[in-house]
């Protein structure tokens, strides 16, 4: 194994495990009971003394920092609940142990041991060892105690490592499982079902993106990674239930950034009866509910803002905000002045486009999104960028969809649905011409959601609402890779010198 550079085994752990083999002492025992957690013995024994108490606690967890004063050892002892001190007193241990834990045992062990509560001289709660056991022998070293794990390629790849040394990646963890445990009280707590999809479809919708394909051989066909759970939560509409939900893994195949993954999460909500106005009421409650949940308030940091997620939030319309923000009134210009007033900021694009509708988004996606810092929902547009949302009950060329944007980044995404099913098959029409001159992310043309619809679904609103990114704004990380796992990565190959290049620098390379 250890001609294997990809494998991170340390010499001298090795050693120390042949030593203990050697010795006779189990190495991965299979089980062993606590009485306590951390957390439990530091509440209940919050008014210990000096002297250590009557009662005893058995607790376990992973070595931490080991000061080694000759024939005591003070260690630091965390598990996932919190940190305690050890004391260990080679005159308290059963014979040998404490030979054995100053020869063999070290930071990165998982151990657990039997001891009676005190207080130091500086207060500290602590655990008297009456004795010992090693759970654990860890082969591979942690990073130096104090400038821990810098690399961000390590931390990334090694999600593990960057959990077991880094608090900060540890709570930002814990606050993603209660943001997705807040979202799914608050929506079955008004009365949403939740349901699950199919990740392999024999077609992908519900949103415009290139899809990652893979082939089922029993069916002999090609299937794709969802895109969007869409055109199936919609289906269950069609079928009666009125209020549905997913949290749902999704996947495209696009660029690695700062706010995008090939993998992502995001909960898709669907509404019978209601509208785009509704589904933005439902955004901004739930959103700003959680914020609340999470950190006691509304305001939150985000680089150097302080977001307010206090309601109500502001909607503009995309021309409202082309108009006002970006300085720019689209339609009082012809395509020919607004492709050179394009080229005079910058706006990418412009000569591909040959609509006053087209320019807009793109003048929006460039000279706007990035400024709107504060919750911002920017609605009605352009129908040719909408194949899924009802056409705008008031102007003409445009739909009933809008985008919620906080920190310039969008959040969530929603419409008044399209129920029209000829309608629909027009859209899919257009989407499929697209395709066919070349357009990777245009949709494909789905006849059985059309069949669907030509059962009848009732007026209803839909939002889609990115976990990752939501996470990213409580957390105050700015890339999304923070906050996801373990994010997509290119493979990586090591060779053996590049192996050992690697594991004598682990503090100061970055991205």
């Amino acid at each position: 194994m250890q001609d294997n550079p990809s494998i991170q085994f340390d010499d001298q752990r090795l050693a120390k495990r042949n030593q203990l083999i050697e010795a006779g002492i189990p190495l991965y025992p299979h089980e062993f009971r606590r009485s306590h957690n951390i957390v439990g013995v530091r509440s209940e024994f919050c008014e210990a003394g000096h002297d250590p108490s009557v009662e005893v606690v058995t607790t376990a967890g992973r070595l931490y920092g080991v000061r080694d004063h000759g024939k005591t050892f003070f260690a630091d002892l965390r598990d996932e609940t919190g940190r305690i001190q050890l004391y260990i007193r080679k005159d308290a241990l059963p014979e040998g142990k404490f030979q054995t834990f100053k020869a063999c045992i070290e930071r990165g062990d998982i151990i657990g041991v039997t001891g009676r509560i005190f207080k130091t001289k500086v207060g500290e709660i602590s655990i008297f060892v009456d004795d010992l056991i090693l759970l654990t022998k860890t082969l591979c070293s942690l990073p130096e105690k104090f400038h821990g794990l810098t690399n961000l390629e390590k931390r990334y790849r090694q999600r593990y490592l960057d959990l077991i040394v880094n608090e900060e990646s540890r709570e930002t963890f814990r606050t993603r499982s209660r943001i997705i445990s807040l979202l799914r009280n608050y929506l079955t707590g008004n009365g949403f079902l939740e349901f699950e999809t199919p990740t392999l479809q024999p077609l992908y919708g519900g949103a415009n993106a290139r899809p990652f394909t893979t082939f089922h051989n029993f069916l002999g066909q090609k299937l794709y990674l969802r895109i969007a759970p869409e055109l199936y939560l919609k289906r269950l509409v069609v079928g009666g239930f009125e209020k549905v939900f997913e949290v749902a893994k999704n996947f495209r195949n696009e660029d690695i950034d700062t706010s995008h993954n090939p993998e992502f999460s995001m909960v898709e909500i669907y509404q019978a009866y209601a509208d785009y106005s509704d589904m933005m009421k439902l955004t901004e409650s739930v959103i700003s509910t959680i914020v609340k949940d999470i950190t006691g308030g509304s305001e939150v940091i985000f680089e150097d803002n302080s977001i307010s997620y206090a309601a109500p939030w502001r909607v503009m319309s995309m021309e409202d905000a082309v108009r006002t923000i970006g300085g720019v009134d689209i339609f009082a210009h012809d395509v020919d002045v607004l492709k050179k007033i394009g080229n005079e900021k910058g706006v990418e694009g412009v000569e591909d486009v040959h609509s006053q509708r087209e320019m807009l988004v793109l003048f929006f996606e460039s000279l706007v999104e990035e400024k709107l810092i504060q919750p911002t929902f920017i609605t009605d547009f352009p129908v040719e960028n909408s194949p899924l949302a009802k056409c705008h009950r008031e102007k003409e060329g445009f739909v009933e969809r809008f985008e919620l944007f906080i920190a310039g980044m969008e959040l969530a995404n929603g419409f008044s649905e399209l129920n029209d099913p000829l309608d629909q098959v027009q859209r899919f029409e257009a989407q499929e011409e697209k395709r066919r001159l070349g357009d990777e992310e245009a949709q494909m043309h789905d006849y059985d959601f059309v069949n669907a619809l030509g059962y009848g679904m009732p007026p209803t609103g839909g939002v889609g609402i990115g976990i990752d990114r939501l996470v990213m704004l409580i957390t105050g990380n700015t890339s999304i890779k923070e906050v996801i796992l373990f994010p997509s990565m290119k493979r990586e190959v090591i060779t053996s010198d590049e192996e050992d290049d690697k594991s004598s620098n682990l503090s100061d390379e970055t991205q």
